[in-house]
């Protein structure tokens, strides 16, 4: 996740040499069940792309506060709220598809963010989190100050999650192998006491290679913890400690890039027309926004064509950024992505499409009518 301070070094057997560093802790996540019927080519395509937002989303995000009817540890203060904006404002400047909004209101966030020293740090990942439904309730939460170098890679990272990145020491290509005893009595102590099915879900588990940013691991990445000496076994190279640089990696930016590719200001994006159809022209995993100006108030229909999986959602453009009012996820069964919704004579909608798996990704399209 961020260089450790050089004071900070993990338990091994048991004993600290110095008091023992925090980590985020990631909520544990049952995996998702595929029909018999969806072969394995096709559920690891969507497993790939299922945690990641559409181009053209804003995601809104509100930070508890003083005054907010929620538990008093979860109100932030000004100076780690002030760090969340700029956490956010660090991943939006490198020019991606989707933006980041701060809200006045809970119920108007997509992220609800928390401050919660004895919960430590922690974000659900990507579209993980429109499964947490309640107003009243966290999708992220930071446990410790972060107007530190530490914290404000913390900020980075949670938000990473946010934006679909899992955590890079899980990385499969990783190659790491842990000195399991050393990890559990360093993790199961103080300040982290988690337990261990904690332990294994946030260090030991390897992710699937479906869910991982690329074929290669990126130990300066943000989303990689740093570790003391005595708990990786191999590579040898990091038996004596792993530390990240700090902050967002080449391979970091890379990803966001390719995966929330922004509009060049040379180019257009399509315009759909009624009755007329679209190819997709993308490949899985990749994402594309249509503009739609109805000529006349009605209920219309949107929707895809073609053997494929894919994640649509139908937004609003408004002064304050894009507004989600519909979407639709097909992944994983024998229907298209459809939306019925009454669009406004003269207003500005976009259609963001993201393609999971396609039979004939050449045959894909879509249409309003």
């Amino acid at each position: 996740m961020a260089k450790a301070p050089k004071a900070v070094k993990p338990a091994v057997g048991g004993k600290s040499e110095a008091p023992a560093l925090r980590y985020c802790s990631q909520p544990i996540q049952n995996p998702r069940q595929f029909d018999p019927a969806v072969d394995a080519l096709r559920a690891r395509a969507i497993i790939h792309g299922g945690k990641k937002w559409v181009n053209g989303t804003q995601l809104t995000y509100y930070c508890y506060k003083a005054g907010d009817a929620v538990p008093a540890a979860w109100r932030g203060k000004a100076a780690d709220i002030k760090e969340v904006g700029a956490a956010f404002e660090t991943w939006f400047k490198l020019g991606i598809g989707i933006s980041f909004k701060a809200v006045s209101r809970p119920e108007d966030a997509t992220i609800r963010i928390g401050f919660d020293p004895s919960d430590g740090s922690w974000s659900y990942v990507g579209r993980d989190i429109l499964t947490i439904r309640d107003p009243q309730e966290r999708t992220m939460n930071f446990g410790w100050a972060l107007n530190t170098p530490y914290g404000r890679d913390t900020a980075l990272h949670e938000i990473g999650h946010a934006i679909g990145l899992e955590h890079e020491h899980q990385n499969p290509f990783a190659g790491i192998t842990w000195d399991t005893a050393a990890v559990k009595s360093y993790f199961a102590g103080p300040p982290n006491n988690w337990d261990m099915q904690q332990i294994d879900w946030n260090i030991l588990r390897k992710i699937p290679p479906a869910e991982v940013k690329g074929t290669k691991w990126d130990p300066d990445s943000v989303m990689e913890y740093g570790f003391g000496p005595g708990l990786i076994v191999e590579p040898v190279a990091y038996r004596n400690g792993l530390n990240p640089k700090g902050g967002l990696s080449a391979a970091d930016k890379a990803w966001i890039v390719e995966s929330y590719p922004g509009v060049k200001p040379t180019e257009t994006i399509p315009a759909l027309e009624v009755g007329l159809s679209q190819k997709l022209a993308i490949k899985a995993g990749q994402t594309r926004v249509f503009n739609f100006k109805p000529k006349r108030t009605r209920t219309y229909r949107i929707g895809t064509f073609g053997t494929s999986d894919t994640v649509m959602v139908l937004f609003e453009v408004t002064p304050a950024g894009n507004v989600q009012i519909a979407g639709n996820d097909d992944s994983g069964s024998d229907l298209n992505a459809r939306v019925d919704m009454r669009l406004i004579n003269g207003r500005q909608y976009q259609i963001g499409i993201r393609l999971y798996y396609a039979e004939m990704a050449a045959e894909t399209s879509i249409m309003v009518w």
